[in-house]
């Protein structure tokens, strides 16, 4: 590509030479979560949510979890002070719940925010100021003294302020486009905001370090993470954040890195919704920790009802391969997946003990998914195991094992046929029609036993529109039945196998029977018999079985 030479790095790397969080394997306890969806999520919408759309999505963030959530910018627009004195005054926050506000380092607008606050209780109130040098030099158009020194008078008069309230509030302060400045730089304005605040270990400020863009790779940020984390002066007065942009498609990866560098707390947004290519997913991050049995701290069980809210609220559809909540993220259309996952998932069933199911990192049913809808999903590249355990654990089909490739094939035949992805309802529809209670061309009309020595079979059947009474006699009913048909029908098989069970996905008591023929020239078939009665259901099967080879009937066809 052209003009690559224009792309310099703009990132501001620290000299770390050997960092500590690289040691670590796990993230041993969930985060502080702090969710800015009604703030950043919001101002990236094509179309902002209105008051009632916000508080529908404020309610539903308390509901998950969320002790600490950014409600917005109150001096930015009526809108926005508003919906905070709604909040407010409404008394519609639960009482662990904390309200976070932004604001500028701009007189006006503190006033503005604290004003929007009265009332509150506690709450969190977030300063922001640029500190990299673009920033400085081209927006601000100030020195890097100079915005130091704009920060820490932004930060007296938050002191002041708060005085005239009479209201205690946590202070949280985040050196915007922190990526892009000397981390040296970026300490020394946090240390001149938190000498103003004068932070104690019972009463802690935050320090929230973002990727305002994203300009690195995940360990250069976690290394400048972990540089701040050492070098803080109150850092047991200081809740170190982590606020993360999505430019490179890794801000998963920083927010995690970061938390082993020394970061407690994590800002993000319910599927990454925000700026450009958006924040951290909170979501991907807390069933990141789940799936390595760490308690997240947020309620994410009924994963597909919260994608359906805020996808209806954001208007923003939600990736169908965006991880663990989409769509399509569970699903295996490949034999051999399926295959894995069925016996592993029947294994477990029997066996118990931690969940190690191939290709499955989380239990789709603990986060509301459902096996038959979002594991198993059956097209051309479908092989046995995945039908087996599908027509087992949805419809209660126990199919014998061999006759399990009989049936993929025909279901993979049926999908070729649909070119589609095909539902369970197809499935078991092309197996029906395929396998269960087959009667053509043969059919049988009556039939009756008379037990002696042997099992005496009378048999009325149709075949090619004659109608034949045959009798024999066999060891068992079915075999009787074999007989009759074999010997005095002239049809030239073999029964190779039986079982059967009853149907207990049925709403009354059903029989289902499978029955294997061999012909002689050793083509075998297969057929279900599915009847209230035992030994119905054994004649059905075994007639279907035999009416699914037609070359059985080449000589005994008027």
């Amino acid at each position: 590509m052209k003009n690559v030479e224009k792309y310099i790095n703009r990132f501001c790397p620290a000299p770390l030479t050997a960092p500590h969080w690289v040691q670590k394997q796990k993230i041993e306890k969930a985060p502080v979560w702090c969710s800015v969806d009604l703030r950043d999520g919001n101002q990236a919408l094509a179309v902002p949510m209105d008051q009632a759309e916000k508080l529908e999505l404020f309610r539903l963030l308390c509901h998950i979890g969320f002790r600490e959530i950014e409600v917005g910018f109150p001096a930015a627009s009526e809108t926005e002070y508003s919906f905070l004195r709604e909040l407010i005054e409404r008394k519609l926050a639960p009482e662990d719940v904390t309200l976070q506000v932004m604001t500028q380092a701009r007189e006006p607008i503190l006033r503005r925010t604290f004003d929007a606050l009265r009332g509150a209780g506690h709450a969190i109130i977030h300063l922001y100021l640029s500190t990299s040098p673009v920033q400085c030099e081209q927006v601000l158009h100030r020195s890097p003294e100079e915005v130091r020194k704009l920060a820490a008078e932004a930060a007296r008069l938050m002191v002041q302020l708060q005085k005239e309230n009479g209201t205690d509030y946590t202070f949280e302060f985040t050196p915007e486009s922190f990526t892009e400045t000397d981390p040296d730089y970026a300490l020394s304005v946090a240390e001149a905001v938190l000498d103003e605040w004068e932070p104690t270990p019972e009463h802690k400020a935050i320090l929230n370090l973002p990727a305002s863009v994203e300009l690195s790779m995940p360990h250069v940020f976690a290394n400048t993470v972990e540089y701040i984390h050492h070098r803080l002066r109150r850092r047991d007065s200081v809740l170190l954040s982590v606020h993360t942009h999505n430019d490179r498609g890794t801000a998963v990866a920083a927010c995690e890195r970061g938390l082993l560098a020394g970061a407690e707390r994590i800002e993000g947004t319910l599927f990454g919704t925000g700026e450009r290519s958006g924040n951290a997913d909170i979501v991907t991050l807390a069933l990141n920790l789940y799936t390595q049995g760490v308690d997240p701290g947020l309620e994410l069980s009924d994963l597909p009802k919260i994608s359906a809210v805020c996808e209806r609220l954001t208007r923003s559809p939600i990736h169908e391969r965006q991880p663990y909540s989409g769509r399509m993220v569970f699903a295996a259309y490949s034999g051999s997946h399926q295959d894995a996952i069925a016996k592993s998932l029947s294994h477990r069933e029997k066996q118990g003990g931690p969940w190690q199911i191939p290709y499955l990192s989380v239990d789709p049913a603990d986060i509301g998914r459902e096996y038959e809808e979002d594991v198993i999903r059956i097209n051309s590249q479908s092989g046995k195991g995945g039908v087996g355990y599908l027509l087992e654990h949805r419809f209660g089909f126990v199919l014998p094992q061999q006759m399990r490739s009989a049936v993929a094939a025909e279901i993979k035949r049926y999908s070729d046929r649909q070119h589609k992805v095909i539902t369970a309802e197809d499935v078991y529809h092309a197996f029906s029609s395929a396998f269960v209670n087959i009667n053509t061309p043969l059919r049988v009309l009556d039939y009756s036993f008379r037990r002696g020595t042997l099992t005496h079979a009378s048999v009325k059947l149709e075949l090619g529109g004659s109608i034949r009474e045959l009798e024999a006699d066999g060891r068992g009913r079915l075999d009787a039945v074999v007989n009759a048909l074999r010997d005095k029908l002239g049809l030239p098989f073999s029964r190779a196998t039986y079982s059967e069970h009853a149907l207990e996905a049925s709403t009354h008591a059903e029989a289902v029977t499978y029955v294997s023929v061999i012909a002689n020239d050793g083509c075998a078939s297969w057929g279900v018999g599915l009847d209230d009665d035992m030994v119905a259901s054994s004649v059905h099967a075994l007639i279907a079985a035999i009416n699914r080879n037609p070359s059985l009937f080449i000589q005994n066809t008027p």
